[in-house]
């Protein structure tokens, strides 16, 4: 056996204490301080070397063991089949290489299929049946003893107290991971903030730290759920397959794993990570890779297990979500209502193959709450959304160089001095005529959802600007021909165009017009209320703020930030030239295209004809309402290509569910 060189058994030994330590922060605390990138490149460092070097391979390495030591708060429960974790591919090599291997454990005249499926971050479970009767939970720990978790789990509403169906197993493991959905870990880092209590760095943590309550009562208050994939031990059911697996758990009324789909070659497993990839921002919860399985149970067992991971599945992993990055500056930007919003400006990083320079702090109050500092180390996070957000900050790698932040006294664009609301968190340029808020409002009135004026763009409009041939959005509806042509980048066609949707935009139903003034507190749906209610805007501006308030959804709020907005000099200019230029100013005329009025959709799954705004935009536009969750009070579920979970959530509650093609034939 090769002894290794002094200066790697020392790197060796610095791998197993970061490691551990990252583990520790990870696992128990719930406060980890890398990223998960960062994380698989110590473990992929450690066990190279061991592979080059087994003399470094320890009893006690990290490489040897799995999940987290066991806490001395809960009771710990011995797994009869342990639980192991996954190896890790990170390229299509490597899964490629897997294959190999599979092919070459199993013999060259077996038949192998894989199944795939999300991999889902959350934090794994098992659950016991007895009889049918959850009886015990418990956490994975180090795979071969949990955590007693029962009752905290019991209060999560996917997991039934009995099982369903005829053939009820007389003992049964399944294990799962419980997540907690991205709409629901906002909220909760929101209630946490309004209570000064901890946050959660991602929905990993928040599910995790929900978990592991000593008081069942604050996991019932936290949305979670689970998705099951496994099983342990079973007794009076057996599986003959993953798949099949998969279907019976759902006969008995366990919620599975979504989106199982069977593979017979690296090019179907690569096709499902690279679907998965591209539907990655749409998902409700976080997912960092597929999980690729053996579908034959029987070649599981002539496969076998390493020490910590079966050899009959493989994780491929997305790339990361999260990345480690340094706050170079943190700059003020001036939003289209005179927001003062700091921005931090990051050393470059990619996360999901996407680089990223640049990251909203949102407001000093934020900056304050997670103690950002200039020239800190910084967790940063882009998941569920394309906008990136900082974390948290890493105090540990300070050096005693860090500036805090001041925010400013005087509007950086306008120079005007910032006022602050007694109820707002937000600072805000007083000045209705900064340059900034000007050419962000034309934008706004202009974007899609608002008068769609497809060929305006962002440097278009500051051209419009500069050379002083708009000053507001009621000017664009006075521009000619020949004074774009002379425009930088301008042609005589691409000003046709441009007219050409300017004219197109007067007759967009009143809603949108509303929506595009950028009132404050007033979006699409308060904007449809609006409409409704007054049916003109001479209505809404004559409109007694009292009778505003008392109307269902408006609110004092809304009422006042309507009132004011049309009380302004500015805006009436802008709305006497709107007028004038025979913008329609009611829903006079309008009323025939009203097909959806008043009813609720709801959509899921991809539809191949429009974006999903783009449908909503349609529901909108013929008096309907689209709505994210679903409920009785749903009309219309519209059930695109690959559906997520609210597809058997509509069905369970019988809510009419219809295609994508009926969908088409509502909107004619």
């Amino acid at each position: 056996m090769e002894k290794a060189p002094n200066n790697l058994l020392q790197r060796a030994s610095e791998l197993c204490f970061k490691i551990n330590y990252h583990n520790y922060r990870y696992h128990i605390l719930d406060d980890p301080e890398i990223s998960d990138a960062e994380y698989d490149s110590l473990m992929r460092e450690l066990q190279d070397l061991e592979n080059k070097y087994p003399s470094l391979r320890k009893s006690d390495s990290p490489t040897q063991k799995l999940g987290a030591p066991i806490t001395k708060t809960f009771d710990a429960v011995p797994h009869r089949v342990p639980m192991l974790s996954l190896g890790n591919a990170f390229n299509r090599t490597e899964v490629e290489k897997w294959v190999k291997r599979v092919k070459s454990g199993i013999g060259k005249d077996e038949v192998v299929e894989f199944v795939t499926e999300p991999k889902l971050d959350g934090c794994a479970v098992e659950l016991i049946y007895q009889n049918g009767v959850f009886t015990r939970g418990a956490t994975r720990g180090d795979g071969m003893t949990g955590e007693d978790i029962t009752y905290n789990l019991m209060t999560i509403k996917d997991i039934p107290s009995r099982l369903s169906g005829k053939n009820i197993p007389s003992y049964l493991e399944v294990r799962g991971e419980v997540y907690m959905e991205i709409e629901a870990f906002s909220e909760l880092n929101r209630t946490q903030a309004k209570s000064e209590g901890k946050l959660f760095a991602n929905p990993r943590n928040a599910a995790a730290g929900s978990l592991r309550q000593l008081n069942p009562a604050v996991t019932a208050s936290r949305a979670l759920n689970l998705l099951l994939y496994d099983v342990g031990e079973a007794e009076g059911v057996r599986f003959g397959n993953h798949l099949e697996m998969l279907s019976v758990l759902s006969v008995l009324g366990l919620r599975t794993i979504e989106k199982a789909s069977l593979c017979r070659s690296t090019s179907d497993i690569f096709h499902y990570y690279d679907k998965l990839a591209a539907e990655r921002s749409n998902l409700p919860y976080e997912v960092d890779g597929i999980v690729v399985k053996v579908n034959n149970f029987d070649l599981h067992k002539k496969l076998g297990t390493r020490t910590r991971e079966p050899r009959w599945a493989i994780a491929y992993k997305l790339p990361s979500q999260e990345e480690v990055s340094k706050i170079l500056d943190i700059v003020v930007q001036v939003g289209r209502t005179g927001v003062l919003t700091p921005v931090a400006h990051l050393e470059p990083i990619k996360i999901g193959g996407v680089t990223v320079t640049n990251a909203t702090l949102h407001n000093e109050d934020m900056i304050l709450e997670k103690d950002l500092r200039i020239g800190d180390y910084v967790l940063v996070r882009r998941a569920g959304s394309v906008i990136p957000e900082i974390v948290k900050s890493i105090p540990q790698r300070r050096r005693g160089s860090e500036k805090k932040f001041q925010m400013l006294r005087h509007c950086p664009v306008c120079n005007s001095k910032i006022v602050k609301l007694a109820e707002e968190v937000a600072y805000r340029c007083p000045n209705v005529s900064c340059s900034a808020q000007v050419r962000l409002g034309i934008r706004h009135f202009s974007s899609r959802g608002a008068m769609d004026i497809e060929s305006l763009g962002p440097k278009l409009i500051t051209q419009l600007l500069e050379k002083e041939l708009i000053k507001d959005a009621g000017d664009l509806y006075f521009l000619q021909e020949e004074q774009l042509s002379g425009l930088e980048r301008m042609g005589e066609q691409s000003a046709r165009n441009l007219i050409k949707a300017i004219e197109e935009s007067r007759s967009k139903p009143l809603f949108r017009l509303i929506y595009a003034l950028g009132i404050r507190h007033v979006g699409e749906h308060i904007a449809e209320v609006l409409a409704r209610e007054f049916g003109s805007i001479d209505a809404i501006m004559n409109a007694e703020l009292e009778d505003m308030e008392n109307i269902y959804e408006i609110g004092p709020t809304v009422a006042t930030a309507v009132h004011q907005f049309f009380q302004e000099e500015k805006n009436q200019i802008t709305i006497n030239k709107l007028k004038k230029a025979g913008v329609a100013f009611s829903s006079t005329g309008q009323t025939e295209k009203k097909k959806l009025s008043g009813k609720k959709l709801v959509f899921t799954g991809t539809l191949s004809t429009m974006s999903r705004t783009d449908a909503e935009t349609k529901v909108r536009e013929l008096g309907g309402i689209p709505s994210s969750n679903v409920g009785k009070q749903i009309d219309y579920l519209v059930a695109g290509k690959d559906p997520g979970s609210k597809l058997a959530k509509g069905r369970k509650l019988g809510i009419n569910i219809i295609t994508e093609d009926e969908f088409l034939t509502l909107l004619r």
